[in-house]
């Protein structure tokens, strides 16, 4: 706190190790509440820098004593929605189908009036997972799991709800989306505030993660909004690049009106047609797609995303 906290002149970013250590020492319940609460807020104050965010990360990583189970690709979904259904959903179904293993975590109900991905399964009746013996059985019936945060870390997850108390998000929603916890070789992230791209970008290359890519999400999930012209950063194998994707339609869309899981259900079995639900599902399965064939341009993966589209199992929900 005093590192972060000691004036304009005299306050400094952590580095790596210090963030690991203070993190370590926040898992094991070795600080008090008001110090747990000064530190989260002088960092969101400042923003945390990537040697940061990857000093918390790791020291999460050390004591999650995960098992071996194979994935694929790392999909985060912390942030909700709340101007559109999750398009991504029907594009992790996508993914899966396609034989890609999904490793889905995230936490719910930590915002007012938002969708989450756990609500959304359950209504879908597709089972979220709750101990990483389930995640395996998902794995291995669907390719795909949802693991919510309280059941990977119960700490992190206090610590992200604190934001009722705080009245402010802090840097548990950041690097919570970065722990990749089966350490998939594809991790996809995606963020609302557009600096935090870089932030993460460079957090993933620190990590040493083979592959992950950083995009502006529809509502800060990993979520291409097909109206919009796509900026991808992405960290392969350390180095940092930066990808422009065009917008899929000449006019934006007139957000929709039903945000109910029927009308999700509708869409994926062809008795609703909405274009900017398809711009979203096939922008956001290419990206994914890009991400786990790098030697994928553009064109291959929207057209393997829309081969997958066009032979999507229709009762699957």
């Amino acid at each position: 706190v005093r590192i972060l906290g000691k004036g304009k002149k005299g306050s400094r970013s952590l580095t790596e190790q210090e963030a690991f250590e203070a993190m370590n020492m926040i898992l094991k319940g070795e600080v008090e509440d008001v110090q747990l609460g000064a530190f989260l807020m002088l960092l969101r104050v400042k923003e945390e820098s990537a040697e940061e965010l990857s000093g918390f990360v790791k020291a999460v990583k050390e004591q999650l004593n995960t098992p071996a189970i194979a994935a694929d690709l790392d999909w985060s979904s912390y942030a909700g929605k709340r101007r559109h259904l999750p398009w991504y959903l029907p594009a992790i179904f996508l993914l899966a189908q396609a034989g890609y293993r999904v490793m889905i975590h995230g936490a719910s109900g930590h915002t007012a009036n938002r969708l989450y991905t756990e609500n959304i399964l359950n209504e879908l009746g597709i089972p979220v997972s709750r101990s990483w013996e389930e995640v395996a059985d998902s794995m291995n019936v669907r390719s795909f799991a949802y693991l919510p945060l309280d059941a990977i870390s119960p700490r992190l997850a206090e610590m992200i709800n604190m934001r009722h108390l705080m009245g402010l998000r802090s840097p548990v929603h950041s690097l919570s989306r970065l722990i990749n916890p089966l350490n998939a070789d594809s991790v996809l992230q995606g963020i609302f505030h557009p600096p935090y791209s870089g932030l993460h970008q460079e957090a993933g290359a620190l990590l040493g993660y083979r592959s992950l890519s950083v995009i502006k999400g529809e509502g800060g999930e990993i979520e291409r909004n097909p109206d919009n012209a796509m900026v991808v950063k992405s960290a392969i194998k350390g180095e940092l690049t930066e990808e422009e994707w065009p917008s899929q339609f000449e006019r934006r869309h007139v957000k929709g009106q039903d945000l109910t899981v029927n009308y999700l259900k509708q869409v994926w079995r062809g008795e609703q047609e909405d274009e900017y639900a398809l711009g979203a599902i096939i922008g956001t399965t290419a990206l994914a797609l890009k991400s786990l064939k790098p030697e994928f341009s553009q064109k291959d993966a929207f057209a393997f995303a829309e081969k997958l589209w066009s032979e999507r199992k229709l009762d699957l929900i």
